[in-house]
């Protein structure tokens, strides 16, 4: 006996003790998301004992749902009918699970097959009907109706699957559309993130755009402050300048009234006088260096003042520079919350998208309902139209071969008249011929005998035809005297009116039918 390798692979489920070989069995079991299953795999009844897989007393395919994919688990079930199950007896049976390359997956436990007993499996059942023919009562009886436990037992089993069905479709659905969501919010929280993270990839190049901003305005405002204490030291130089040119200017004009003082005393100090010019001389020219250099002082003053002025401009541009990323960073902050209003905007947008959703899909399912009726109907309206045009094509095809058979005729009557025609040219000749000969004494005679062959030739030709009755003497005989052509009679040209008629009325079916026939 082969052994399953895993037992485990196909547990079967609510196998039961005994089986009534007049009812279908049904054999539920779960297979597991370790194998590979497919629609190929069967499920067998086999006695026990059974040395290999064709010792099966009967087997069935694996119906696999529709939802199933490898790697997940799923529970299905297999019907056996009636008709193939073993008769009543105390033999021991079980289900075997075989995968589609020989391999036993799964085995039940042991169960047999007997017959019901007659009292044992009956069951009662009330039911309450309307009296119908009593109108003026209208009062319910109670029926007593006697079913088979199997029976009733299948029924029940039978409602209880089709509700397990009903309830395990609308699970996979609510799963699948479970899934459908959480795989949009997955979505929508991983798009959140990577703008979050470019919103503080942003932010970090703002914040160290700004850092270095404030340290270059740190710097220009150190450099600021060396100006102004270069300036200060400058300024502080000029008015030692100007205090050292105010004491000379005072030192001078002491000069000055030491000169006038002196002046009285010239003569007696002209050697002092001579050291007070030299001095004098010495004294101016200091002045003068010291007014080069004020003058220096000055157009440095003056580059340093420009200087100052353009380190001021700079520091107004960076303060401009400053408030701008300010008001960058405060949009970007509005920015962040617009962005978080419009995620939870958009949030309530997926939860009613899904409810369109599933709705759109109900709607999807009455409209292929109503597709499916309408196709039927159209189904039998072309099936209709198409035995029509069956009928049509017959009538056609019967059609065709009268008018074939119409033709035929036509051309054998045609050949007749252009028979009878060459023997009036003939009877026209002879004729001729014997007016010419004969004197006109002897004419009574030849007209009877020429009047008589005529009749014979004229009866030759005409009966040779089956359909047509044979024409008159005079019609086919009647020769003029004068020398114009020979002409048919009224009856020929009737008879050639209602065949050209006839054709007409042969044509006109096989014109109307042609745009059914397409």
């Amino acid at each position: 006996m082969d052994a399953p390798e895993r037992p485990a692979a196909a547990q079967f489920r609510n196998v039961g003790q005994f089986y009534f070989p007049q009812t279908r069995v049904e054999c539920h079991l779960s297979l597991s998301p370790e194998r590979r299953w497919s629609a190929r795999d069967w499920i067998g009844i086999f006695k026990v004992g059974w040395t290999c897989l064709k010792d099966y007393h009967t087997y069935t395919w694996v119906n696999l749902p529709e939802s199933y994919s490898h790697g997940s688990s799923v529970d299905c079930c297999a019907l056996f009918h009636a008709f193939y199950l073993p008769r009543p007896g105390p033999a021991q049976y079980e289900f075997v699970y075989v995968d589609q390359s020989g391999q036993v997956c799964g085995r039940s436990r042991t169960f047999n097959f007997c017959s019901p007993k007659p009292l044992e499996e009956l069951e009662a059942v009330r039911e309450e009907q309307d009296d119908e023919r009593d109108d003026e009562r209208e009062e319910e009886e109670e029926l007593m109706v006697v079913v088979s436990r199997a029976t009733l037992l299948q029924k029940c089993l039978d409602e209880s699957l089709k509700c397990q069905g009903a309830l395990q479709g609308t699970l996979d659905e609510a799963r699948r559309e479970l899934e459908a969501e959480r795989e949009r919010v997955q979505r929508s929280e991983r798009a959140w993130q990577r703008e979050r993270e470019v919103l503080k990839r942003e932010l970090s190049e703002l914040r160290e755009t700004i850092a270095q901003h404030t340290n270059t305005l740190k710097r220009m405002e150190g450099k600021h402050q060396d100006v102004k204490y270069n300036q200060e030291n400058l300024s502080s130089e000029l008015s030692k300048l100007l205090s050292e040119k105010a004491a000379s200017v005072r030192r001078i004009e002491e000069l000055e009234e030491d000169e006038k003082v002196a002046r009285g005393r010239e003569e007696e100090a002209n050697a002092e006088l001579e050291r007070l010019r030299e001095r004098v001389q010495k004294m101016t020219c200091q002045m003068k260096h010291e007014e080069e250099k004020k003058k220096s002082l000055q157009a440095e003053h003056e580059s340093l003042s420009q200087e100052v002025r353009g380190l001021q401009d700079r520091l107004d541009s960076s303060e401009l520079l400053a408030q701008a990323l300010r008001r960058d960073l405060r949009q970007m902050t509005s920015r962040h919350s617009q962005l978080h209003t419009e995620l939870q905007q958009s949030r309530l947008q997926g939860a009613q998208l899904s409810l369109q959703l599933s709705q759109d899909q109900l709607q999807q399912r009455e409209e292929r309902a109503d597709w499916a009726l309408e196709r039927e109907s159209f189904r039998q309206a072309a099936e209709s139209d198409k035995n029509k045009l069956e009928e049509l094509h017959a009538e056609l095809r019967r059609k065709e071969e009268w008018l074939q058979d119409e033709r035929a005729e036509r051309e054998r009557l045609e050949k007749e008249r252009d028979h009878i025609r060459a023997q009036q040219r003939e009877l026209q000749e002879l004729k001729s011929v014997q007016r010419k000969s004969e004197s006109g004494a002897q004419e009574p005679q030849t007209s009877s005998v020429k009047q008589e062959e005529e009749d014979d030739l004229c009866t030759k030709s005409t009966y040779s035809s089956d359909d047509e009755d044979p024409p008159s003497s005079s019609s086919l005989c009647s020769v003029s005297t004068d020398t114009d052509p020979p002409q048919l009679s009224s009856e020929s040209w009737e008879e050639e009116e209602l065949y050209e008629s006839a054709k007409d009325n042969l044509m006109a079916p096989k014109l109307t039918d042609a745009p059914q026939s397409k």
